[in-house]
């Protein structure tokens, strides 16, 4: 049959392309039944006024989960550091000489933090400041999957954040990691809007909202480099020269704000130091630990639909899922070669990987008698389309997401009423007990009492809770092999036979992961006549099933 005697349908995507849905012949119409139709046609309108009702429930749902009990356990060390920042740029009296407002990072994030850290002591509204962006982020994810795919994605890949146990963790605390991927996902966002557009705007805009998450964490610059291989990979995308110019130049306009104000404060050289730190740090984890850790956090279950989604949508393949999987690989690749290793350091692949994993299960193959039946609800009708097929369809692809939802749901929730783990890692959220020690030494110790610790964590955690100067026993006195931030102690034997050092702190996180420092505090307590004036516990389940009380922060008073 030609062309001449056929007629097409079609239907036109956000980017304007045109999608061939079918052919129609014209010596054979073809009849559809009204009532399917106008039942199908019924459904979608539905849908389109439920989708505020669904974002309204899985924002709510977002936030109850990552506001529950989130003051059950104190900072850990970064949350301390970034919290007293914030409070020294305020000019709170209890942090300024303890916290320099220049560290390590750019200060976007404290600056919006510093308004609530204007006097006393504060964490909690810190940590809701971060769970807002939580929030926000997941909601930005629905953007970017219904910009992507369609609404049921969009609203699925929301879903899927909200729930994610790598993120609600990471967003439970006073960390850059969570508003950094607020601005990352809103960068890819506006790349989506370029490439369907091709408008200057959206590209200006993409390079400017990669700057604020520069701005918010400079290690996000690798994100650029996602950007730079979907390019490279994508030749259909037009990408003048001028319009690329601009773009890089929006973004290094954002973030010079970072080094400006470094210089007009004349701590150029602290942003000096810390980058010699860091590129001469030694490792902190083996090579296999990004592949123990994000996976099964971010959820197991999630990343297999997103991985197989790939493939049995594969004749589906554009350049969505390259942008998509360009993004996820390029912070993967660097990090999985980059020898400092941080569970909180992948974060930004989490909203790309939630929407992949949507898009496979909206998308979800069906059994071969089932295949030319479609769901109502998932943009493209069918001709006739039985009822009870509907139904079938609908129920299958909903269990499939529902069967990932509940595998999100149950970790994350176990996460946030963990609050006696006797283990620690970084990133993972608050140290038991350490918030508890610090106010005992700022209501039982005189001030100006010094503190030594077993490391700069707890170090800061005492600073911030306790409000007394503390050094960490094993920072180096090599410049290259510490934080610029840490004062070293090369004599504390010295400080301690002066009288210059008053207490002593013994902590269980910091001793797992360098004895030989713990087994050199632990000579000190003995030499300086150490007792023990204050000990936290947290309860931990013995072989036998009994709950039995682990010390987990020892505080000595030490005397020459």
């Amino acid at each position: 049959m030609s062309l001449t005697e056929s007629s097409m349908e079609v239907e036109h995507d956000r980017s304007g392309a045109t999608v061939v849905l079918h052919r129609v012949d014209q010596a054979t119409p073809m009849v559809r039944p009204s009532r399917p139709r106008a039942a199908a046609e019924q459904g979608a309108g539905r849908w389109a006024w439920a989708v505020p009702g669904a974002l309204i429930a899985v924002a709510a749902l977002a936030l109850s989960v990552r506001l529950w009990r989130l003051d059950a356990v104190g900072f850990n060390s970064d949350e301390a550091v970034y919290a007293g920042q914030a409070a020294s740029l305020a000019g709170n009296p209890n942090y300024s000489e303890l916290f320099p407002v220049f560290r390590a990072h750019p200060m976007l994030f404290q600056a919006v933090l510093s308004p609530f850290f204007r006097s006393g002591e504060v964490d909690v509204a810190g940590r809701v400041v971060v769970a807002v962006f939580g929030v926000a982020t997941v909601l930005a994810v629905y953007l970017l999957g219904a910009r992507l795919y369609s609404r049921p994605v969009g609203v699925v890949a929301a879903l899927f954040l909200a729930v994610m146990p790598y993120h609600v963790i990471v967003t439970r605390q006073v960390l850059l990691d969570g508003p950094m991927v607020l601005f990352a996902t809103l960068t890819l966002y506006c790349l989506v809007r370029f490439v369907q557009g091709q408008q200057l705007l959206w590209y200006v805009a993409a390079g400017g909202m990669l700057g604020a998450t520069m701005l918010t964490k400079e290690t996000s610059i690798v994100l650029a480099g996602g950007v730079y291989a979907f390019l490279a990979l994508t030749p259909t995308v037009k990408r003048p020269v001028r319009i690329s110019v601009l773009a890089l130049a929006a973004m290094a306009v954002v973030f010079a704000t970072h080094p400006i104000s470094q210089a007009l404060a004349g701590r150029s050289a602290t942003g000096r130091s810390y980058l010699v730190w860091q590129l001469f740090r030694r490792p902190n984890h083996s090579m296999s630990f990004y592949l123990e850790t994000v996976p099964g956090a971010m959820g197991l279950l999630l990343v297999a639909a997103a991985a197989c989604g790939l493939w049995w949508l594969r004749r589906q393949r554009s350049w969505r899922e390259t942008l998509l999987v360009s993004w996820v690989a390029a912070p993967v690749v660097f990090f999985q070669l980059w020898p400092v290793k941080g569970f909180q350091y992948l974060l930004p692949v989490a909203g790309p990987v939630a929407v992949l994993a949507a898009r496979a299960l909206v998308g979800l193959p069906l059994p071969a008698r089932l295949r030319r039946y479609r769901l109502p609800w998932a943009g493209r009708l069918e001709n006739a389309e039985p009822f009870h097929v509907a139904r079938s369809v609908r129920a299958l692809r909903i269990a499939a997401i529902a069967a990932v939802t509940l595998s999100l749901l149950v970790p994350s929730w176990k996460a946030v009423n963990q609050a006696d783990n006797a283990t620690f890692l970084a990133g993972s959220g608050g140290v038991p007990g350490g918030r508890e020690a610090g106010r005992w030494l700022a209501a039982n110790t005189p001030e100006g009492s010094v503190v030594l610790t077993l490391g700069p964590s707890m170090a800061n955690i005492m600073q911030y809770y306790g409000h007394r100067r503390s050094y960490g026993l094993s920072v180096s006195p090599n410049p290259l092999h510490r934080n610029p931030s840490y004062d070293p102690l090369p004599n504390p034997d010295w400080w301690l036979r002066h009288n210059d050092l008053q207490y002593v702190v013994w902590d269980s996180f910091s001793a797992q992961r360098s004895k030989f420092f713990a087994e050199r505090l632990m000579v000190l307590v003995r030499r300086y006549h150490g007792r023990v004036v204050h000990t936290e516990y947290v309860e931990r389940t013995s072989s036998s099933g009994t709950r039995v009380p682990v010390p987990v922060i020892i505080i000595y008073e030490v005397r020459p």
